[in-house]
C-alpha cells in the first residue's frame, strides 16, 4: 500500500486534493491510538493485540479494492481504520523480540543489538520489495500513472486494496500458530 498510495488516490479516487488529509487521517489515527494499545496489551498480551490488529487491518483496508471516483469520503474512514491498526504494529513486534530476547538471558544480550539489526533490515527490504512487486505487477496488468482505462484501474485497486489483506492474513494465521 505505501507503495502505490499516491497513485490510488490521483488515479482510482480521483481525489488529489484530499492526499494531504489522507495520510495525516492514517498517521494521526496511528500515534492517537498507542496509548490504546498500550493498555489493550496490559489486558490481553502482545500476540492478541497484534492479532486483532491485523483483523481490523483487513476490515478496514479490505473495503479500498471496492471504492472508485468520488469516493474520498469513504476512503478517509479506510484511512482512519487502518492507521489505528498500524498502532498495535508500531508497538507489537519489537515488543515481542524485546521479550524474546529478555528471556534468553545474558546468553543472548551481546547480541540483541545484532537482533534488531536484523528486525530493521528486514522492515526496510520488505518496502523494496513491496514495490519491487507492486509496481511491475500493476503494469503487468496495464495500469500507469495518470491511466484511465478501467481494467488498469481495477487492476491497481486490487493489488492496493486486497493483496495486502491477503498477506496480512497469512501473517495472521501465521502468528497464531
Amino acid at each position: 500500500p505505501a507503495t502505490l498510495v499516491i497513485f490510488f488516490i490521483r488515479d482510482r479516487l480521483q481525489a488529489n486534493a484530499w492526499e494531504a488529509a489522507f495520510l495525516f487521517a492514517y498517521f494521526a489515527a496511528a500515534a492517537l491510538s498507542l496509548p490504546l494499545w498500550t493498555r489493550l496489551v496490559s489486558r490481553w498480551g502482545l500476540v492478541r493485540c497484534w492479532s486483532a490488529s491485523m483483523l481490523l487491518a483487513i476490515l478496514s483496508f479490505g473495503g479500498a479494492a471496492w471504492l472508485g471516483a468520488g469516493d474520498g469520503v469513504y476512503f478517509i474512514f479506510v484511512c482512519i481504520g487502518s492507521g489505528v491498526a498500524l498502532g498495535a504494529e508500531l508497538i507489537a513486534p519489537g515488543a515481542l523480540l524485546a521479550g524474546l530476547l529478555q528471556r534468553e538471558g545474558s546468553q543472548r544480550q551481546n547480541a540483541s543489538g545484532l537482533w534488531f539489526g536484523w528486525w530493521t533490515f528486514a522492515t526496510k527490504f520488505n518496502l523494496a520489495l513491496a514495490a519491487g512487486v507492486a509496481l511491475p505487477l500493476v503494469a503487468l496488468w496495464g495500469y500507469a500513472p495518470g491511466g484511465t482505462a478501467p481494467a488498469a484501474l481495477n487492476a491497481l485497486a486490487w493489488v492496493y486494496g486486497a493483496l495486502p489483506c491477503l498477506i496480512k492474513l497469512l501473517a495472521f494465521t501465521l502468528l497464531r500458530i
